[in-house]
Parts: structure tokens; C-alpha cells; sequence
């Protein structure tokens, strides 16, 4: 068994046995863990605080669930996540939709389940808010999405923040916010709570944090002085994850502290009305606790290279296709093996651009091998497709030296079951 990897005591190839390869395992107390850090870590004597879950990273019922008994909040960008949030049993009240171009239809299922607040990102969509609101009687809580063009030193498509960002309104469109602020306050049917921000992802240092707090304190302290009180300011996510050697995120105590902290200097130092702070980690809560398990199948040697192919690839983690994303893995059957070839993991669809991991040392792997990449509980999953009509992968939590199947495996015929030949009439 010394050869074998364990995770929460349950052994890597028992998993692949029970429930097949390509497998997601997530360890159920690391999640239980990093919840109740964050959630014990926002914390400050002069705010209220609220630790939102950004579900886009990882969601099904199991996790919601965990989200819920950890008692944060739950950030939901779809009317597919608000709906898998109904579904759940996820209190309302605790939910916040995002999202840069929510549907009419999305707005008033989100208005019917009582969505705590809409993050509204552009003053088109103030208006439909309204509408929506108007029609169906209630008051929409909404906290205005700003770009504050604080730009984090990370990977071009997750920066959130550039100053041509599709997300929220430029903090320089000054006059533009501040007309969707006295709207929000002067309408019956809607209440101005707050500003919201978000920097990027990935953000290994505290510097782009502060810089974006003192900045958006300004523009709130304008806002305040000009328009209405902000009692909100919701600083959005983006805190890293270790993903290979070498990454060293900081503790979730220091960034929390330390956002809290300048977040109460600048309300001292401006004289600013807010009184709730709130954040939204995603990926850093469940990144770390997920591994993939992969069987090996064919290996192949090229002039420069040698190939271990998977069964799995693009379809179950695009990051590495799509932003050139590293990983760490291991031979989850030979631990111990000397490693002593240089590999590229190659996934199965028909893309070359289907690599796992560009170069790796393992020892010498044969067909039925089991591969263990780590870190790959964020955007796996929830970024998996049927490309090539690969079935979607089977997810488990382990814990205490037990697993239970939390997502089963995507059977073959599920891909054509929505399949028609229905006459439409124009």
C-alpha cells in the first residue's frame, strides 16, 4: 500500500476501481477547512462581514451544502447557478447574482427566489432590474459593479480589471456611476446598497488588494459626498491557489487582516458611511483540495519527446488549452518509483493542443497506470464539456477514510438525449 496514493486515507486505486477514470476527488474536510478559515478570518470589529462562495469554481448539491452549514454566502452568475441554488435548498437571502449580461428571464427568477442582492453591472441593466421589480411588486437590493483599472499580475484573460474589462463600469465613467447610484436610491422599487469591485485571479501579494481598496474608498467618499451613503462595499475574490512548486499564496488570516484593516483606515480617514465588507473566494477554497485520477493508457516517443496519454484531457480540465495552466502529478500506483523519464501528459481529444502537463518526471508508466494531477478542484469541472462526446467525469468527497459519490459519472446516452426532429412553427 506503500506505493499506492491515499487521499483522507482512502486509497487512490480503490477510488478508480469503484467509480472509473477519469475521477475528481475532493477531500471534504480541506473544503470544510478553507470554508471555516475564511469564514473565521473576515471577520472585524467595526464591520459586519460576509464571506461569499464564487460557485462558477466548483458546484453541485454536496458542495452547495457545505457552503450553507459554513454559513457564507453563495455568488451566482447563471440562471443555471441560481437554479442549482434553488435546487439545493440554499438560502436566498445569502445569494448574490453576477454577471455581465443576465438575461430578462434570469433577473425575475432571481427576483421571484428573493435573491439577497444583484450585482448590476452596466446602467442598461439598472433599467431592467427596475422593470422587472415594477412588474413583479418587490424591491431589488443592488450593489453597482465598478472597474476600479486596478490590474493584477496575472494571466490576460482572468485580469478583471484593465480599463477595457467587459465587466462593471469604468470608475473613471465617474458621472455614469453615480446617475445609476441616485437612480437605484430614488426608485421604489430598487435600494442602492453598495459598490462591488473584483481585481483579477490568481493574486499571489497583499499590494493590488490595498491599492484597490484606497482607490475604490475614494471614489465611494465622491460618491458619498455627491449622491448617497454606500453600505456596502463588496471587494470581490481573486485569491490564489498553489498549483506547483514554488507558489506560496498568503495565509487567508494575513489577507483578510489586512484587507479589513485598510478597509477600516480608509472609512476613519474619509469619514465613510459603509458598514459591510464582503468577499468572494472561489477558486482558493476548492483548488487545492481536488485531484484528478486518470488511467494511463499508450505511451508514444516522437524525435523530442515522449507521451503519456490519459483518459481524460481538454474535456475534463481546459485550463491548461486555454491559459496555459501547470499542474503537479504523480504516479498515483508507483510513489515510489524512481522518476525517471521526462513526460508530456496528453489528454485523448483530438486537439494537439490537449496537454495535461508540457513536461513532468514519472517513473516508467504502462497501460492501466493510475496518473494523480493535483489542484485541480477549481474550473474542472465546471468548465468540463462533451467535446469529442466524452462523458462528463465522476466527482468524490472523501473523508475519515470513507467516499461518497457526490456527481456520477455522465452515462453515453445522456449526450443525445436532448436530440430532436421537432417541426417549428415561424
Amino acid at each position: 500500500m506503500d506505493d499506492i496514493l491515499t487521499i483522507e486515507g482512502v486509497a487512490a486505486d480503490r477510488l478508480a476501481s469503484a467509480l472509473g477514470t477519469p475521477l475528481i476527488v475532493y477531500s471534504e474536510r480541506a473544503l470544510e477547512d478553507r470554508l471555516c478559515e475564511f469564514k473565521s478570518s473576515f471577520r472585524h470589529a467595526e464591520f459586519d462581514t460576509q464571506v461569499i462562495y464564487a460557485s462558477k469554481a466548483f458546484s453541485c448539491t454536496a458542495m452547495l451544502k457545505l457552503v450553507e452549514n459554513a454559513g457564507c454566502g453563495l455568488d451566482v452568475v447563471s440562471g443555471g447557478e441560481l437554479a442549482a441554488a434553488d435546487n439545493a435548498g440554499f438560502p436566498m437571502d445569502r445569494v448574490v447574482f453576477h454577471g455581465n449580461n443576465k438575461t430578462p428571464d434570469e433577473l425575475r427568477l432571481a427576483l421571484k427566489l428573493g435573491v439577497g442582492s444583484i450585482i448590476v453591472d452596466n446602467p442598461i441593466e439598472l433599467t431592467e432590474v427596475e422593470r422587472a421589480a415594477a412588474d413583479l411588486g418587490v424591491c431589488a437590493h443592488v450593489i453597482i459593479r465598478v472597474n476600479p483599472g486596478i490590474e493584477a499580475d496575472t494571466h490576460k484573460y482572468i485580469i478583471t480589471a484593465n480599463i477595457d474589462s467587459k465587466f462593471g463600469v469604468s470608475i473613471y465613467e465617474r458621472d455614469t456611476v453615480f446617475e445609476m447610484a441616485r437612480r437605484a436610491e430614488n426608485s421604489r422599487h430598487m435600494r442602492f446598497d453598495g459598490i462591488h469591485i473584483h481585481i483579477g485571479s490568481q493574486i499571489f501579494g497583499i499590494d493590488p488588494y490595498i491599492a484597490a481598496v484606497r482607490e475604490i474608498s475614494e471614489f465611494v467618499s465622491e460618491l458619498e459626498k455627491e449622491v448617497c451613503g454606500v453600505k456596502v462595499l463588496d471587494l470581490g475574490g481573486g485569491f490564489a491557489a498553489a498549483y506547483v512548486d514554488g507558489e506560496t499564496p498568503l495565509p487567508v488570516s494575513d489577507v483578510c487582516s489586512q484587507i479589513l484593516d485598510e478597509c477600516y483606515r480608509q472609512k476613519k480617514a474619509l469619514g465613510l458611511s459603509v458598514e459591510k465588507i464582503m468577499i468572494e473566494p472561489g477558486r482558493s477554497v476548492v483548488a487545492e483540495a481536488g485531484t484528478t485520477l486518470y488511467t494511463v493508457g499508450y505511451t508514444k516517443k516522437t524525435a523530442n519527446k515522449k507521451y503519456v496519454f490519459v483518459d481524460g484531457g481538454m474535456s475534463d480540465n481546459i485550463r491548461p488549452a486555454l491559459y496555459g495552466a501547470k499542474y503537479r502529478c504523480d504516479a498515483a500506483n508507483k510513489m515510489n518509483a524512481p522518476r525517471s523519464e521526462k513526460v508530456c501528459v496528453a489528454g485523448k481529444c483530438c486537439e494537439s493542443g490537449d496537454i495535461i502537463i508540457e513536461q513532468t518526471l514519472l517513473p516508467k508508466l504502462e497501460p492501466g497506470d493510475l496518473l494523480a494531477v493535483y489542484t485541480t478542484g477549481a474550473y474542472g469541472y465546471s468548465m468540463a464539456s462533451n467535446y469529442n462526446r466524452l462523458p462528463l467525469p465522476a466527482v468524490a468527497f472523501v473523508k475519515d477514510g470513507k467516499a461518497r459519490c457526490v456527481i456520477k459519472r455522465q452515462p453515453y446516452e445522456d449526450m443525445w438525449r436532448l436530440d430532436a426532429d421537432l417541426t417549428v412553427d415561424i
